[in-house]
């Protein structure tokens, strides 16, 4: 009589191989691919397809950008070997090739766990960035970027973060009092750029857009000359049409 061996195959779930190669196709495209596109590639049914990759963003490992699916957040904290300074390194050479193409100094800042973090800048010796004259968190009201962000939290949020920051001036052209500040959130468009001149720092205009980062508050900024301001507008049109790429260029190290 045969003896026994533990030679059966193992049991193996089919919807955890099929996201694993969801995520795996997702991974060969630097710039996204689209659901159809994935579907194709993996051999799924395109409903399955879907199902994974809506669960998948849903869960943070993907992120979808302008109809296209890329890494996300969640799948790179599983990646051995990321170090915060090399995900940072990526971020600012994503921004200096934005910079290149757009010609004026670039900034990203994010918001989190209530406090504004200028994650990276990018400027050239011939258009330098602006010198942070006062700190930076401490002065989100004066600041475009700081403006932006507070624009997109909710009004508890807000005032939690004016409480520990209070409205102080930074240039005799900042916001006056937080009342000021208040009013001018309440009325702003949420999608359309924070611009201010001056406030931050004497003889600079800047101006930042929202930028769609999943749950996180997200910016970009950028700053020119106040004696070169009619650069600024062309500029933030420029930064708004490479919003896209530059989402899908770092839609996997935007969890630094």
């Amino acid at each position: 009589m045969a003896t026994a061996t533990n030679s059966a195959a193992p049991t193996l779930i089919g919807s955890v191989q099929r996201a694993l190669r969801l995520l795996e196709a997702v991974g060969s495209h630097a710039d996204g691919a689209p659901a159809k596109q994935l579907a194709r590639e993996t051999g799924l049914p395109l409903p399955t397809a879907y199902h994974l990759l809506r669960t998948l963003t849903y869960e943070g490992y993907l992120h979808r950008v302008g109809g296209v699916f890329v890494i996300g957040e969640a799948a790179r904290r599983l990646v051995v070997g990321e170090a915060p300074q090399n995900r940072r390194g990526k971020i600012e050479n994503v921004l200096a090739q934005v910079r290149d193409r757009i010609g004026v100094p670039l900034y990203f800042a994010v918001y989190r766990d209530g406090e504004i973090e200028l994650l990276a800048v990018a400027d050239t010796p011939a258009s330098p960035a602006v010198e942070e004259c006062a700190d930076f968190r401490e002065t989100g009201h004066a600041h475009a970027i700081g403006q932006c962000l507070l624009g997109q939290l909710d009004e508890e949020a807000r005032l939690d973060h004016l409480d520990r920051h209070p409205v102080q001036p930074v240039t005799p052209y900042t916001v006056r009092d937080r009342k000021s500040l208040l009013d001018r959130l309440a009325r702003a468009d949420r999608i359309q750029p924070s611009v201010e001149r001056q406030e931050y720092a004497l003889g600079t205009v800047c101006a930042a857009i929202p930028v769609p980062a999943g749950s996180m508050k997200a910016a970009m900024a950028i700053s020119v000359p106040l004696h070169q301001e009619e650069r600024l507008w062309p500029a933030v049109d420029r930064l708004r049409g490479e919003v896209g790429w530059l989402l899908r260029s770092l839609g996997v190290s935007i969890s630094i």
